[in-house]
């Protein structure tokens, strides 16, 4: 992985019976707490997949570089970090980290 980024952190979660929408919730208020204003990120954003297992949720950060990211999250940076009442709504979660430097694209609207 380069480390020049930008770097998408990817948590994906799938959820206990009936906890995504309380999770979804969590997403809005505690995750973005433990990312915005920190340096480096670039924002976030955080949804439910659209085809298949409605229990599959992610919250996604954008980070300046690999090195933001280590910066934020230590030498735990490769392990999910969990804000307190995260575990009592998950059955399971992963996080895998995405360099997109080489298919980096934002479209701006024009007028």
């Amino acid at each position: 992985m380069s480390e020049n980024g930008p770097v998408l952190r990817i948590f994906e979660v799938r959820t206990k019976p009936n906890c995504s929408e309380k999770l979804l919730a969590n997403f809005k208020t505690k995750s973005a707490d433990v990312v915005q204003n920190e340096p480096g990120n670039l924002g976030y954003f955080f949804g439910e997949c659209v085809q298949g297992s409605d229990d599959t949720v992610m919250f996604v950060s954008v980070w300046r570089d690999l090195n933001a990211v280590k910066d934020r999250f230590g030498e735990r940076w490769q392990i999910s970090y969990l804000p307190e009442g995260y575990e009592e709504m998950i059955e399971e979660c992963s996080v895998r980290h995405l360099d997109v430097s080489t298919g980096w694209h934002v479209k701006r609207n024009s007028g």
